[in-house]
């Protein structure tokens, strides 16, 4: 099996809702975002899929976020915009154009990330 990962980044401020603690106020995060695609076959030239493709994919989608409040977005506006819903809400965004994408993972630091995979 095949792996490739590519990262992009966005910068965006939320609020948990229903959160008791600091995050519950209106804070920012310099989010870094992975993408992990993952086929068992490679093409003619010996790839899964060119970087430069899933790059453009993943900053199209990061680009919607990118220096936004994201309890404003449409997706957002009922579901939490944690680091677990935001991971899954990329996914979801990036599955019908990378049909080979595994897992998204968002840091919001250095230290705390979340993952979403089927």
């Amino acid at each position: 099996m095949y792996s490739l990962k590519v990262q992009g980044a966005f910068s965006s401020a939320h609020n948990l809702r229903g959160y008791k603690g600091k995050c519950e106020d209106l804070h920012g995060h310099n989010w870094l975002v992975e993408i992990v695609i993952k086929s068992a076959q490679l093409d003619d030239i010996g790839m899964v899929l060119d970087f430069k493709y899933l790059k453009k994919k993943l900053n199209v989608c990061l680009e919607r976020m990118d220096h936004k409040y994201l309890n404003k977005l449409v997706y957002f506006k009922k579901i939490n915009p944690t680091s677990e819903n935001i991971a899954k809400y990329i996914y979801d965004q990036l599955k019908p154009s990378i049909s080979w994408l595994s897992c998204v993972t968002v840091w919001e630091n250095s230290a705390s990330s979340a993952n979403y995979e089927e």
